[in-house]
């Protein structure tokens, strides 16, 4: 069989079956999610077959899932919003880093793994999946929310943060001084610097660029455009989803809303191949022996994460309904805990904490859109509850006069 025929079938036959896994999760009403990344567990090294010919589509396909997610997010909002957000929320920033990177920090001790063990863990723990959530909240319909900007803020700040820790992280494991990497950490928060002013300032500018009235030259246009970005993000070790998010928040009016309307189907089909790519990465046959201390740890730390967007809401003033959907959707991770965990793998540094973050992670971001799930029901049965209670106190005071 040539190399062509074998990739045509291997994509094909995996696009066909998420196909048929969305249906079957919309049927009974689940995040096709969990069911994408047990996919990829099936076509991955150990599972029921390879993947072989397709591996490298499926390796590019799933960054540009996580670019165009991001995209799509940025879209959603403007630079001022992003900086009230930024302005107000710095402190659930804060509490998000502190309380969310102690999980993992303290079971790298108490494994044995040493201050490199512990700052690699920590930032596994630490971090949100910024692809996950995002395709959440515009399946769930939750982009108008309330608490939705706060919730941004959080994702912003982490991804941020990343864009100065990976640095610092690569220099520690090569056992380099920390002077070493001061260049690119200074190039890393010029360049987030630049990315703000352009869409703060330029973004007029670059929506007449990109306008057109044929749908497919603004797609190419645009495409392009947030592929360009973001490899230039990347040069500079600055995540390429911060690129591309800024890309879509400095768009504006009706080349806005059409790039929306274009870029969505390629948005759907890379964002699948995402979640299944992060599947393949992993070997079913490494995860038993680390399950109990990846079970414990996830509930160590969805109860962190939970807090951190319940005390952000809160803190943003809103009511039940908000602080509970934004403590469910910040609990996923995903890309960056594993890239993190791949650094730490290719300096040598331990077998089993790649084995340890993968088997957290796939918990995480499995069982993560299934607790969102749970956000309305909770509300709808304490709104229920609610009005019950103010009949009955209703009828006791007419029975009273």
């Amino acid at each position: 069989m040539s190399h062509l025929v074998q990739l045509l079938l291997e994509l094909g036959g995996i696009i066909l079956a998420l196909g048929v896994i969305g249906a079957v999760a919309g049927r009974i009403g689940i995040s096709a999610i969990p069911l994408y990344l047990l996919a990829g567990l099936a076509f991955g090294d150990g599972g029921v077959y390879s993947l072989s010919a397709s591996r490298d589509f499926i390796t590019t396909g799933a960054e540009i899932g996580v670019i165009l997610l991001l995209f799509v997010l940025g879209l959603e909002y403007s630079p001022k919003e992003l900086i009230g957000t930024m302005r107000t929320g710095w402190r659930s920033a804060l509490f998000d880093l502190v309380a969310n990177a102690s999980p993992g920090v303290v079971v790298a001790f108490l494994l044995g793994w040493g201050p490199l063990g512990a700052m690699v863990l920590g930032g596994v723990t630490y971090v949100s999946s910024s692809g996950i959530i995002a395709k959440m909240l515009t399946d769930l319909n939750w982009l108008g929310n309330r608490e939705t900007p706060t919730v941004l803020g959080i994702l912003v700040a982490e991804d941020l943060l990343m864009a100065l820790y990976l640095p610092i992280l690569t220099t520690a494991l090569a056992g380099l001084a920390f002077s070493q990497a001061a260049w690119g950490l200074g190039f890393a928060a010029l360049a987030i610097a630049g990315a703000f002013f352009v869409a703060s300032r330029c973004g007029e500018f670059l929506s007449r660029a990109l306008s057109s009235p044929s749908d497919e030259v603004l797609l190419l246009k645009l495409l392009g455009t947030i592929l360009v970005v973001a490899g230039l993000a990347e040069q500079i070790h600055v995540s390429t989803a911060v690129g591309a998010f800024f890309v879509g928040m400095a768009l504006s009016g009706e080349v806005s809303q059409t790039a929306e309307k274009v870029i969505e189907p390629l948005k759907y089909l890379f964002g699948a191949v995402f979640f299944v790519n992060f599947g393949l990465q992993t070997n079913p046959e490494n995860l038993p022996p680390f399950l109990p201390v990846a079970l414990a740890l996830a509930v160590v730390s969805m109860a962190t994460k939970f807090g951190t967007g319940w005390w952000a809401a809160r803190e943003a003033g809103g009511q039940f309904s908000a602080k509970l959907r934004a403590g469910l959707i910040l609990l996923p991770r995903g890309e960056f805990s594993i890239v993190i965990a791949g650094l730490a793998v290719s300096a040598g540094l331990q077998d089993g904490l790649a084995s340890l973050a993968a088997c957290y992670v796939l918990i995480m971001a499995a069982t993560g859109p299934l607790l969102v799930r749970a956000a309305d029901p909770i509300i709808k049965r304490r709104v229920r509850k609610l009005k019950a209670a103010r009949l009955a106190a209703r009828r006791t005071a007419a029975a009273a006069d």
